[in-house]
């Protein structure tokens, strides 16, 4: 995974979570949340699971708020954040790669609007970032999918209702120079 990637992963991680980690799935599935299913982790290597709740976010945003105003009122409106991380072997990445894909079509197929499509053949970074919109006017899900070469898999989903100015203010809080002039996609017509 190249810096620049490895870089908004962690940064966009840690921001959300502000160091708060606890296991809980939001009681009734909010927009913008996505189920990953199963994920078999290989014997031999890494697996992280990260559940953030509504509660523990809000938490998290307290304690940011003097230090981080931009990004505590950014965490203050998520509802939920899901994070996992897990090593690709012969054992599980062929199943693995295919859940990733599945994941995609899926997103896809249900009107998420895909905003950032980074692939570096061969068996390099494959990054794909799916945003939920609500009109035109906030965010209600965002869900970021990694594929590290054959090193590892990345899935991110966060649920809340984020703003397109929050997402600017802090692309230029951080110099994230991809986020800086984001615009989100017009949603399709049903």
């Amino acid at each position: 995974m190249n810096a620049l990637n490895r870089w908004f992963v962690l940064s966009a991680v840690s921001t959300l979570t502000a160091g708060v980690l606890a296991a809980a799935e939001p009681a009734a599935p909010a927009p913008g949340w996505v189920d990953f299913g199963t994920l078999t982790p290989a014997a031999e290597g890494k697996f992280v699971e990260v559940n953030l709740s509504e509660g523990l976010l809000k938490f998290a945003a307290t304690l940011a708020a003097k230090q981080e105003p931009d990004a505590a009122g950014l965490i203050r409106n998520l509802r939920h954040v899901r994070v996992n991380v897990l090593d690709l072997t012969d054992a599980n990445r062929a199943a693995t790669v295919e859940k990733v894909t599945a994941i995609r079509q899926q997103l896809a197929a249900a009107g998420w609007a895909p905003i950032v499509d980074v692939r570096e053949p061969p068996k390099g970074d494959d990054v794909r970032i799916f945003a939920k919109m609500r009109g035109e006017e906030a965010i209600e899900g965002l869900v970021i999918t990694v594929i590290d070469g054959d090193h590892e898999v990345v899935l991110v989903n966060v649920v809340g209702d984020i703003k397109p100015e929050q997402i600017a203010t802090l692309a230029e809080h951080y110099d994230i120079k991809a986020l800086k002039h984001f615009q989100p996609a017009k949603p399709k017509a049903s």
